[in-house]
């Protein structure tokens, strides 16, 4: 399966960062500062792998980060087509280790050892099985989806948790839990949205391809579980396919039928909408609902039928907090997904989790409360997906504005 890092693709801007920790009274460990700076592109950063001390016995090649006893291993794709985000990510967990060491208030509680997946999931397989001969209590990543599926195997025989860092929700279950941002909490917030503006008569459009029909069959989930009963539900393979749907849309949006259209499709959305208006759909009649892939992309914000438009995005406080200590230490900028490779290693260090015994249970790491990391308030729920605590922003002529705070 293709990696899916587009949807990813936030600029975040200026603020103070929170602390992570646990939010159902337990310790709480504090980030530092805020870094403040400005908020560039997110790109591949980093020039090359991690440096740190010599691997762990029995981890050939591996670099290790931190001194604590309990061992911790960050499956990255340091090699292969996937090679820049993951290296950009090896070293975010880098700088995390990094604070940890230099903060007196937190204890060194694990030894992070940094090990290359290379692009298959073989290659994941593989050094899962190395990591768990190690010796490691807890495996973060890997980044694509196939290679979560195939280390989480290996891990899950083990009775060891793994945290992995694919959007794809298909590939979490009990005890391989997803750290990003999944279509469910996505809908769910956009959805939660649309209908606390009174907007009930929802429409759906997907595109027929692997993620698009893992975005359908969250949004019928989400949808049931709200209580919302879709007018109807589309999905498309090509041009024609958009303009048969929008001629149905069209009419219905119209005459007051369809009152919300939710289209995730990033690509196919500026076409689409102009299709709605081509078809007699007013603007701004319906409610145009995107997905945080969204987020940024110049050519959403272009395009003048979706003006009024709204999508779910992580709040763009926590990259800018990274941004800085990364350019000031690899040069470049850190990849979207960097923050999260911090939060897991700052995660996995956190002392009610490293130091429990034995460490990193189920019921610790699916805390109600949740946890707060780089991008905000999140949780791990018990079948492995995760819920993220995002804000709603609007597509407008000078860009896209925040109209609704960080929710989950």
């Amino acid at each position: 399966m293709t990696i899916i890092i587009d949807r990813r693709k936030v600029l975040r801007l200026g603020g103070s960062l929170a602390a992570l920790g646990l939010l159902a009274g337990c310790d709480t460990l504090s980030f530092g500062p805020d870094l403040g700076g400005d908020a560039g592109a997110g790109g591949a950063g980093g020039t090359g792998g991690t440096v740190g001390p010599a691997p762990v016995r029995g981890t050939a090649g591996a670099r290790t980060f931190g001194s604590g006893p309990v061992k911790v291993a960050l499956l990255l794709p340091l090699t292969g087509d996937a090679a820049p985000v993951g290296i950009s990510m090896a070293n975010a967990a880098q700088l995390a280790m990094d604070y940890v060491a230099a903060s007196p208030k937190i204890g060194d509680n694990i030894t992070l050892v940094v090990m290359d997946t290379g692009p298959t999931a073989q290659g994941a397989s593989q050094r899962a099985s190395e990591a768990l001969a190690a010796g490691v209590k807890l495996i973060l990543g890997p980044l694509k989806a196939d290679q979560v599926e195939a280390a989480g195997a290996v891990a899950k025989a083990a009775g060891v948790p793994l945290i992995g860092f694919s959007n794809n929700s298909a590939a979490a279950e009990p005890g391989v839990y997803l750290l990003n941002v999944l279509p469910e909490s996505e809908i769910h917030r956009s959805l939660s949205y649309a209908t606390g503006k009174g907007r009930k008569a929802i429409a759906a459009v997907f595109p027929t391809t692997d993620f698009g029909r893992v975005q359908q069959a969250a949004f019928q989930i989400v949808a049931a579980g709200l209580g919302i009963a879709p007018r109807s539900v589309f999905s498309y393979g090509s041009d024609t396919d958009q303009r048969s749907i929008a001629s149905t849309l069209g009419p219905q949006i119209n005459r007051g039928m369809v009152d919300a259209v939710f289209m995730p499709d990033r690509a196919g959305a500026p076409g689409f909408a102009k299709l709605l208006r081509t078809a007699g759909a007013p603007p701004g009649k319906a409610l145009l609902i995107g997905s945080a892939d969204w987020d940024t992309d110049p050519a959403i914000l272009a395009a003048s039928p979706l003006a009024g438009a709204v999508y779910p995005a992580i709040d763009d406080t926590g990259y800018l907090a990274l941004k800085a200590d990364y350019q000031a230490k690899f040069g470049g900028s850190p990849h979207p997904l960097a923050t999260i490779a911090y939060t897991a290693a700052i995660l996995a260090n956190a002392a009610p989790l490293a130091k429990s015994k034995p460490p990193y249970t189920s019921a610790e790491l699916t805390t109600p409360g949740g946890f707060s990391g780089r991008d905000g308030v999140f949780r791990f729920l018990p079948d492995g997906r995760s819920q993220y605590a995002l804000i709603m922003k609007q597509v407008a002529s000078s860009g896209a504005i925040k109209v609704d705070a960080a929710k989950l």
